[in-house]
């Protein structure tokens, strides 16, 4: 039997919320292949439906631009006073260079997408940057083979 990628999101979002603080990328690894592997032996799984069709509501920031203290900063600082949660970031400064890339959850803002969008235009302008905001949904299906 070979699982879907919709049920293994499910899988994996309920470990995640059972889980919670205590959630580590290695532990929802671990009991989500061990759920997996019952499945596929043959054993029913119960997913709880309720916990895996909560989701999150994350986007994907991308910024680039001429470094210079601050711009990290900045964004996050707005990104802050929104009540959004980052889930991750990667930076790479290339000599005057740098690039960002932030998932970020806005499950708890206080802004829509767009409000968001158009406060993150604002910074971009006055600091002469890129800043690109996209849903993870709208990302992932952009980004699919």
């Amino acid at each position: 039997m070979s699982l879907s990628e919709e049920e293994i999101r499910k899988i994996t979002l309920e470990a995640i919320n059972e889980l919670g603080e205590k959630a580590s990328p290695a532990l929802v690894k671990e009991i989500v292949s061990n759920a997996v592997t019952k499945i596929e032996g043959g054993e029913p799984l119960k997913i709880n439906e309720e916990a895996s069709s909560k989701k999150f509501d994350r986007a994907i920031l991308t910024s680039f631009g001429i470094n210079r203290p601050g711009v990290v900063a900045q964004i996050t600082a707005l990104l802050s006073e929104a009540q959004c949660d980052l889930r991750d970031i990667s930076q790479k400064i290339m000599e005057d260079f740098y690039t960002l890339i932030m998932i970020i959850d806005l499950s708890n803002s206080k802004y829509s997408l767009k409000e968001l969008s158009a406060k993150l235009n604002e910074i971009a302008e006055k600091l002469n940057i890129k800043i690109f905001l996209q849903h993870e949904e709208i990302f992932r299906q952009m980004h699919r083979i």
